[in-house]
C-alpha cells in the first residue's frame, strides 16, 4: 500500500486556485468581494463598479510574546 502525500507547495497551489475561482463566481454573481490589502494593511470591499470602501484595519501588529511584553 502506497501513501502518495501532496507537497506543501501544492497545497498552497490548490488553496490560491480556489480563492481565485470563488472570488472570480462573486464577481460574476455581482456579489462584492471583500479583501486584504497587504500594503495599506486593511480589509477593504471591492464592489463591482471598482469603488472600494475601506471596512477594517488591522489591530495588532507583533508576535504575541512582544505584545504581552508591552502589557507587563
Amino acid at each position: 500500500m502506497s501513501l502518495d502525500y501532496i507537497t506543501d507547495e501544492q497545497v498552497v497551489k490548490r488553496a490560491n486556485a480556489a480563492v481565485g475561482l470563488e472570488i472570480e463566481k462573486l464577481k460574476a454573481m455581482g456579489a462584492p468581494v471583500i479583501i486584504y490589502d497587504r500594503k495599506k494593511q486593511v480589509v477593504v470591499r471591492r464592489n463591482n463598479d471598482g469603488t472600494e470602501t475601506e471596512v477594517g484595519k488591522r489591530l495588532r501588529k507583533g508576535s504575541y510574546s512582544e505584545r504581552i511584553k508591552k502589557e507587563i
